[in-house]
């Protein structure tokens, strides 16, 4: 049983209880979810299954795509709606589209973000929101993430203190952190007041399925053909297509000669057919050679 499961992850459920209730359903203990969402939000979790779990470091590292709402006129100490109020005020006067856009297409390429408090990001060997939940302060270090794409959505609300964007960014992005600082550059505190991940890598909402579509197939035992190929998790990744004599090679973990046209030192897939067989990388003692880094075993 290996694979990737596109879910469609509910509210109200952490990353880690889809997890645990995949595993159930398909009565496997190899199961491990690709970016974790905070329990109040939906979106797109690919959870992979068996070997395809030797991949989620590799899906984890892809393009995220949200839909994301920004309040203004009130900060929080979580940034998003479910902290303390720690700041409010009127929104007298509106910011102009224009103004709007030229803050949001401010923050697009590479940026620096300071994590919130309440985040598993660890300093000293803990993390964020356990010093939070303590009351204690701790300085957090800025960190660089890049936004690709960021645009305004048309407002579903009829109320300009909310602000609906589409952003398609690189792991480690924090949204909530975004929006407070769109709001600051707006001149308004602001929080996140609602997000959606739409898609991941390359699971989009639309090949996505919810647990109650997975309990139906369940029932019917025909759960397996839930699963996605494990190569659609790393079809972001360069592709070595090899024969079947040298398939036996990379089954066994061996080394082999560099091919010329390999010029990145990042991970590549190796193939044989459509058969996702291993990932590969430049040697780093040997740029000559290429080595093994996951090996999917038939």
């Amino acid at each position: 049983m290996d694979g990737i499961l596109a879910l469609w992850k509910p509210r109200g459920m952490t990353s880690h209880d889809c997890v645990m209730r995949v595993r159930k359903l398909f009565r496997t203990k190899k199961v491990g979810h690709t970016g974790t969402l905070d329990p109040e939000v939906e979106g797109v979790l690919p959870i992979c299954i068996g070997q395809a779990t030797k991949i989620v470091p590799f899906l984890t590292d892809t393009k995220k795509v949200y839909i994301a709402e920004v309040m203004l006129g009130i900060s929080t100490e979580t940034e998003d709606s479910h902290g303390d109020v720690v700041e409010q005020v009127e929104v007298h006067e509106v910011p102009s589209k224009q103004k709007i856009e030229n803050v949001l297409q401010s923050f697009q390429g590479e940026i620096e973000q300071i994590p919130p408090m309440y985040s598993a990001v660890k300093v000293n060997g803990k993390k964020l929101y356990e010093y939070a939940r303590a009351n204690q302060f701790v300085e957090r270090p800025k960190r660089k993430v890049t936004i690709y794409d960021i645009k305004r959505l048309p407002d579903e609300k009829n109320n300009n203190r909310y602000i609906r964007m589409e952003v398609v960014c690189a792991k480690g992005t924090y949204i909530r952190t975004l929006c407070v600082d769109i709001g600051k550059k707006l001149g308004y505190p602001a929080h996140m007041s609602d997000l959606i991940r739409i898609t991941t890598g390359s699971f989009t909402r639309h090949n996505t399925v919810d647990f109650q579509t997975i309990e139906d197939a369940v029932d019917q035992g025909n759960q397996l053909d839930l699963l996605m190929p494990m190569i659609n998790g790393v079809n972001h990744l360069d592709t070595l297509q090899v024969d079947a004599q040298t398939k036996r090679k990379v089954l066994v973990g061996q080394k082999l000669a560099r091919p010329e046209f390999i010029t990145s030192t990042d991970p590549f897939v190796v193939i044989h057919g459509e058969q996702l067989l291993a990932i590969y990388q430049i040697h780093p003692n040997n740029h000559d050679e290429i080595k093994p880094i996951r090996v999917f075993h038939e």
